[in-house]
């Protein structure tokens, strides 16, 4: 991972926003009766894991953007916060709607530095502790099988441009984002008059990434590179992604154990439909 000589150089943030909204509906029927984020990877939910690496990392506030299933989430984290503040925002428009708008839902009620973090991701708690630090991203190296939103990063490892898939012909090198960023209070004010005319716009179904994108291209925000390969990390759409992640996080017994109808033997198969695989001993999302 690139460091700078001064890595640390404010205070550290304890306040995490999750987006927690979405129907998961490429995990159905898992998600019929439960949220995405409490799908279980072998003996631990996704949730779990995450309020596990929160209290880790020292956080005290957790921001949990609800909307499919809440009262799922809402009596799981009774038991489970500890010591962490715990608040809601229920977005309405759930069923219609992006990530874009459940990130502006939160714009009220936060009002500090905070790590942005999707409710899909699974990773080792580690990871987390360049990200507690304001305007940073989590990147991992590019694979040839991986897709979706990547970034260029300059000398300085700060991103200098988002993209919005992976061109194999590209003259820079580019990283696969993680889902998790950090902002600093002014950034994130920056950000909310950005997500703000988006809105306005009816752009309620794209990614938050697009306002980043411009927001980069414009010179209105700016984010530091931390990589994410040193520790494993898994981001969860479909069962084939289960299946890989339950294989990068086992269980904590030694009998193999089918997952979801795919026997351990054949887990490799899944890498056809999940274009995941392993590289260097550890497996990239």
């Amino acid at each position: 991972m690139f460091l700078n000589k001064n890595p640390h150089p404010k205070k550290r943030i304890t306040t995490a926003l999750l987006l927690a909204a979405g129907t998961g509906s490429r995990l159905f029927p898992m998600t019929q009766k439960s949220p995405k984020c409490l799908t279980f990877v072998n003996e631990t939910s996704i949730l779990e894991r995450l309020i596990k690496s929160l209290k880790q990392n020292g956080f005290k506030r957790l921001v949990v953007v609800t909307g499919h299933l809440e009262d799922c989430i809402r009596n799981f984290l009774e038991t489970r916060a500890g010591n962490i503040k715990i608040e809601y925002v229920f977005s309405p428009l759930y069923k219609t709607t992006n990530n874009i708008y459940s990130l502006w839902m939160a714009r009220k009620i936060i009002n500090e530095p905070f790590v942005l973090i999707e409710s899909d991701l699974v990773f080792d708690p580690f990871l987390l502790t360049d990200m507690l630090y304001p305007d940073r991203i989590a990147i991992a190296r590019m694979k040839p099988w991986l897709n979706g939103s990547t970034v260029t990063i300059n000398p300085s490892n700060m991103v200098d441009a988002f993209h919005s898939d992976a061109k194999k012909n590209s003259k820079q090198t580019r990283y696969k984002t993680v889902n998790i960023y950090s902002l600093s209070v002014s950034s994130w004010h920056r950000v909310i008059k950005k997500l703000d005319q988006y809105i306005l716009a009816g752009r309620v179904n794209d990614y938050y990434e697009a306002v980043f994108r411009q927001m980069v291209a414009e010179k209105l925000l700016s984010f530091q590179a931390v990589f994410f390969d040193q520790k494993p990390w898994y981001e969860i759409d479909t069962i084939e992604d289960l299946a890989y992640a339950e294989k990068l996080f086992p269980a904590r017994i030694s009998k193999p154990l089918s997952v979801y109808g795919i026997e351990p033997n054949r887990l490799e198969d899944t890498d056809r439909y999940a274009r995941k695989h392993y590289a260097n001993g550890t497996l990239y999302a």
